[in-house]
């Protein structure tokens, strides 16, 4: 068994673990990351499904730490399809000599703290050991996928993929019989896009969405210097708004003030932005007040409604049991219109589950569904999936799995107590993903644990780890927070219900991600209270 000394170890090299790499090697650090993948990019090299895009504008969706980026990098589309995220963080590698650091096709199987040497051994699937005095998780909230079995799949004769295990190479399904199951985010993507080339497409569906009407465009040269020309004043205020977009709502109480005639005036001002505004820039009671959450919800199944042809279909396709944004909010273009199609089919399958496979496809209900292929866009383990599955072990050798299987907790998503120098960009408690977009969080979070870092180095110290107390202060005022909230009221992925026998606990912080920050930048600011640092 061979060993690598380091003095940091990154592992991911998707968008937080980039920037965490150029961060450190900056810093003057001896760093690596890790990717298991072939090439940089994370969930947007996996994520290869038909119809992928992001659903956070280009402008916004993008590093701000270099001005010669800002200007050499050209967007195509507001809302880039997945193929050109993946260009922009290769480019990103490339510029800044990334590539040299990273190790690729390298996958993690466990994680130790050595007490004795002040050191992470970290193992890899082909017996390589890194073993580096701090370790920092850029692994993403949403990596490692649901993925469903039903019973007699082996007997199927047709293809069956992942959404996020796509294969790399080109897929052809034109003309094919084609089921989707799910309909989140992902599944609406896929189910839009292809509606229109496939002989027939089934979606098997569990949950219906609210789903807003991406206004996407082509970006020109003329858009493309607007943009420039606003990107000083945007890389600043995305980081002072509650989701980190260059949109808040107005403050608590303003809904109150209006006419219901002057919150449809917001409504349709918010709808007409064609982004996930509709859900940030609203009213914030949408999120904690019943009586304004259905005002709007009644709003969107308003807009919904109007895509499809048949009302009895509409009744399916719109939601019933809960209320607009208190699960993901996706972004479509198509999706509804697709089931006016006639070879657009609908299964409910909470009302039907799925009995297992056949030969020729999917029986639910006794009833065969004949498919040439099968795509499950059946979402992911958030938040903790990942890093439970590593084999981390600190102090003592206690595990984050057990730890997390009872008791989802860190500090500020960043460290957790009995873990010295494991640090987590997107780590759960943090508001990165539902509740942030993910560029804005994961930069303010790498720029935190750099400093935390070098603050250990600089003072002649070893070790970082957060208090017990300090721990269960953050747990209880994430707790606080969440439980003011009308998304403790539903189950969904937010809350780790998609998951059996996870615990129920609200996986995002959902205070603002600019009050975050300010309790981050705060605790910088004080020498970092709650924190050991030996």
């Amino acid at each position: 068994m061979s060993y690598k000394y380091l003095d940091a170890l990154v592992v991911g090299a998707g968008v937080s673990g980039l920037y965490q790499l150029y961060k450190l090697r900056e810093a003057g650090l001896t760093v690596t990351a890790v990717e298991s993948a072939p090439d940089v990019g994370g969930t947007w090299y996996w994520n290869a499904y038909p119809g992928c895009r992001v659903d956070s504008p280009a402008n916004i969706y993008q590093y701000w730490f270099s001005q010669e980026l800002l200007d050499d990098w050209e967007w195509s589309e507001r809302f880039p399809a997945q193929p050109e995220i993946k260009r922009y963080l290769q480019h990103v590698a490339n510029r800044f000599d990334l590539y040299s650091s990273i190790e690729l096709d390298t996958r993690v199987v466990s994680a130790h703290w050595k007490e004795q040497e002040g050191r992470w051994h970290v193992t890899t699937e082909a017996g390589l050991v890194y073993a580096a005095k701090y370790l920092v998780s850029c692994v993403g909230l949403l990596s490692t996928p649901k993925v469903l079995s039903f019973p007699n799949q082996e007997v199927f004769q047709g293809q069956v993929y992942h959404t996020a295990k796509w294969p790399q190479e080109p897929v052809d399904l034109k003309g094919l019989r084609v089921g989707v199951i799910g309909n989140g985010a992902t599944g609406i993507q896929v189910i839009q896009t292809l509606a229109p080339e496939v002989a027939e497409l089934t979606s098997f569906q569990r949950t219906p969405q609210y789903a807003v009407r991406m206004k996407n465009y082509a970006v020109d040269e003329k858009i493309m210097a607007e943009w420039r020309a606003d990107y000083p004043r945007l890389s600043q205020l995305v980081h002072n708004t509650f989701g980190g977009f260059p949109w808040d709502p107005a403050e608590e109480g303003h809904a109150a003030t209006l006419t219901i005639e002057q919150r449809r005036e917001v409504l349709e001002e918010c709808w007409a932005d064609g982004s996930l505004r509709m859900f940030v820039g609203t009213f914030p009671e949408v999120l904690v007040d019943p009586v304004m959450n259905e005002e709007v919800t009644e709003f969107v199944r308003e807009k919904i409604r109007v895509q499809i042809n048949d009302p009895d279909l509409a009744q399916k396709l719109i939601p019933r049991d809960h209320g607009y944004g208190l699960r993901r909010v996706p972004l479509e273009n198509g999706y509804y219109e697709a089931f006016n199609q006639s070879n657009v089919h609908l299964v409910d399958i909470k009302a039907t589950p799925i009995d297992g496979f056949s030969e020729r496809g999917l029986v639910v209900g006794g009833e065969e569904y004949p498919l040439d292929a099968l795509i499950m866009a059946t979402g992911f383990d958030a938040g903790t999936g990942t890093l439970s599955r590593m084999g981390v072990e600190g102090r003592d050798g206690k595990s984050l799995t057990a730890l997390w299987r009872d008791d989802i907790r860190t500090t500020l998503g960043l460290q957790v107590h009995g873990f010295p120098n494991l640090f987590l960009v997107g780590g759960p408690l943090s508001p990165i993903a539902a509740f942030c977009n993910v560029q804005t969080c994961a930069q303010q979070q790498v720029d935190w644990v750099t400093d935390a870092i070098l603050n250990v180095v600089n003072a002649g110290k070893s070790t970082m780890e957060p208090t017990a107390e300090r721990e269960e202060e953050w747990v209880q005022h994430h707790d606080e927070v969440a439980n003011e909230t009308l998304m403790m009221t539903i189950d969904s992925w937010y809350t780790g219900a998609n998951i059996e026998g996870k615990q129920r606990r609200l996986l995002s912080y959902i205070g603002g991600a600019h009050v975050y920050r300010e309790l981050c930048d705060e605790i910088q600011a004080q020498g970092y209270p709650g924190f050991s640092i030996e």
